[in-house]
């Protein structure tokens, strides 16, 4: 703020600093003011354009216009619509047709539950590969095993630190065979296989964690044992990559809703209903030292012992286990 000093023959100016939250309260009332304004130029300008848009969309004045031709006293589809009772006579109001039900329906494609730009990212999905998968595999127990495969499964298996990987599952006669199939180069990179007439417990249930555990998972699975946990070593456990672990945990996968064919191959359903049936025959059948002894089949939680999980929620947040096309990315 300035001021002058009258002295005599001069004025001389002399400025006085503001108080700094006055400047700042003149400051914030100039703009204010200047802020309703504007809003009150802007509620004018819009009431002139509704009033100027509501005059434009009005149909008074309009006449309807018959479109027969003269002399044309053939009935049309209006003449034999129905009516309201009160409608005929020449002095009589305009007619209203009454409404039909609408038969028309809605239908979604070419999935109501999938989203295409999702589904194609697995290489799975792509035309011929599971076909190729089933081929190769068929090719591989006819030349090695020479047994009779009874089912294919596309699953998604847990291992003992809550990691997710990509699996095709077969049973024959007397064998579970787990692949970890390449659906990239389309060969199969890992094979293993488990006599069912080995496998001793069954547990179908929710996923569980320890209750100091950082870790959650949604969901149910199936978990097969083929020996006891108790006697897995510390160092197999403790170890992620380890092969050691006596037990394999499924759970549906990704893309069982893609399309009804793999809606089938991937419900865990419909493999538990194969696999319990063809472990009950081969322990029948068996003439191991556990002959008699029968398969355990409980519902109870299915225990992941991952307390921090920092390793399995990078990869399964970004799909690690699967083969799954990655942009410019290498898989």
């Amino acid at each position: 703020m300035t001021t002058f000093l009258n002295s005599g023959f001069f004025r001389i100016p002399i400025h006085i600093p503001m108080p700094y939250h006055l400047s700042i309260l003149e400051d914030a009332t100039s703009s204010m003011t200047f802020l309703f304004w504007k809003i009150f130029v802007f509620l004018q300008f819009s009431t002139l354009i509704g009033c100027r848009m509501s005059t434009i969309g009005s149909f008074e004045g309009f006449l309807p216009v018959s479109l027969k031709p003269d002399g044309d006293d053939q009935p049309s589809e209006r003449d034999s619509l129905p009516t309201e009772e009160g409608s005929s006579g020449r002095n009589s109001a305009p007619s209203r047709i009454a409404r039909q039900p609408s038969v028309t329906e809605s239908v979604l494609y070419p999935n109501p539950y999938s989203k295409p730009h999702v589904t194609r990212k697995y290489f799975v999905t792509r035309p011929g590969a599971m076909e190729t998968a089933i081929e190769d595999l068929k090719a591989h127990v006819a030349e090695t095993m020479d047994e009779v495969i009874q089912g294919f499964w596309l699953l998604t298996e847990v291992d003992h630190w809550n990691n997710e990987k990509e699996k095709v599952v077969a049973i024959t006669d007397n064998t579970l065979l787990i692949c970890k199939y390449d659906f990239i180069m389309l060969s199969c990179v890992q094979f293993q296989r488990i006599p069912l007439s080995s496998i001793c417990h069954i547990c179908l249930g929710n996923f569980a964690f320890p209750g100091t555990s950082l870790v959650k998972r949604q969901g149910e699975g199936i978990r097969i044992f083929w020996g006891k946990s108790e006697d897995q070593s510390l160092w197999s456990r403790w170890n992620p990559w380890s092969t050691e672990v006596p037990y394999a945990t499924f759970t549906e996968h990704p893309m069982k809703n893609s399309s009804e064919k793999f809606k089938e191959i991937c419900k865990m359903s419909a493999f538990t209903a194969k696999l319990v049936p063809a472990v009950q025959n081969a322990h029948k059948t068996s003439s191991g030292p556990g002959r008699g002894k029968g398969v355990l089949v409980s519902a109870e939680p299915i225990l992941i012992e991952t307390y921090t999980g920092l390793m399995s929620f990078i990869g399964n947040r970004n799909k690690l286990g699967y083969s799954l096309a990655r942009g410019s990315v290498g898989f």
